[in-house]
């Protein structure tokens, strides 16, 4: 379905239609979610590839930036953080920018692109620089929708680390493979996209206009701290997830200790007890009137050397 269409003309919106379209402007139509049908007339009328516009209708793609004559394809991976689930919701934008148009294709959970639109409006110098000031206004909104959801990441991991050394006995693993297994996922929508900025900032494509290309320099500056901030992310949560599996064995370790000085102190009582249960008539000390109260003596002492001992080697 078409969530918003206008023309622009002089960096100004008009009440023009797309087929009304004169030089200097550029129309700017969002979608969301269409269907083949919908797009067959907007193939028609901006001669859209064919291949391009299979990607936008089925969506699915990686991030990635193609060049199909005049016009660029872009597609992005928006993101945004759910705290109590702790997961990265993955939204599909996919943009279609040409000479004298911009169609965004939204997918999932990608957000709504309303807010860049009135920014861009409110800034005529900058829209009369063409598509490619549109297309840098959803990039940098893209992108800036990043930092929260990177925000938020970051504030359970440091959650994880903090439960993970404060002594409390517990197994974290699972809880961390699913914050690594996000910011996996999370790293994926991001890095591909910084060599492409990067050559749109940089005038590898005469397509973007020179007014412009500052711009793209900045947000290629953002997706390369949230990809070096995600790429950290992953190394202190591979390391939290080693550091929980050595705080596993160790618990183990003092555990299977701990039960073994115990059997230790339990064996004496029983292996005195039972050699004095066996039913032979010549044993020591079985006619001695304190031959009981001894024996409880003798267990006792031994057990609480025992104790003592293995108190003193921590394993107790």
């Amino acid at each position: 379905m078409i969530v918003d269409s206008a023309v622009y003309e002089d960096g100004q919106r008009t009440d023009g239609t797309a087929k009304g379209r004169g030089p200097g402007s550029f129309v700017w139509i969002g979608l969301y979610e269409p269907t083949e049908e919908e797009f067959e007339s907007l193939t028609r009328e901006f001669d859209l590839p064919a291949l391009a516009v299979e990607d936008a209708i089925h969506a699915h793609q990686r991030p990635k930036l193609e060049v199909y004559n005049e016009m660029l394809f872009l597609v992005l991976k928006t993101a945004r953080y759910v705290d109590p689930e702790e997961v990265v919701r993955i939204g599909e934008l996919l943009v279609f920018c040409g000479p004298d148009f911009l169609i965004t294709v939204r997918h999932g959970e990608a957000g709504s692109l309303h807010g860049a639109r009135l920014a861009l409006e409110e800034d005529p110098e900058r829209m009369r620089c063409g598509p490619t000031a549109a297309l840098h206004a959803i990039l940098d909104s893209v992108v800036d929708d990043y930092m929260p959801a990177l925000d938020g990441l970051q504030n359970d991991i440091d959650e994880v680390e903090e439960e993970l050394f404060s002594g409390e006995r517990g197994n974290m693993a699972e809880r961390i493979y699913r914050l690594q297994r996000e910011t996996l996922q999370f790293r994926r929508a991001v890095a591909p996209l910084v060599d492409p900025v990067d050559r749109l900032g940089r005038g590898h494509y005469p397509h973007v206009h020179e007014g412009v290309r500052d711009y793209y320099r900045d947000v290629q500056d953002h997706l390369i701290r949230a990809r070096d901030l995600l790429d950290g992310m992953r190394d202190l949560l591979s390391g939290s997830l080693q550091a929980n599996l050595a705080q596993v064995g160790v618990r183990q370790n003092e555990d299977m200790r701990r039960i073994s000085a115990w059997v230790a102190i339990i064996a004496v009582p029983t292996a005195i007890a039972g050699i004095y249960g066996m039913n032979f008539e010549h044993m020591p000390e079985l006619r001695w009137e304190l031959g009981y109260p001894a024996a409880l003596l003798l267990m006792a002492t031994i057990c609480t050397v025992l104790y003592r001992g293995f108190k003193r080697a921590g394993w107790l």
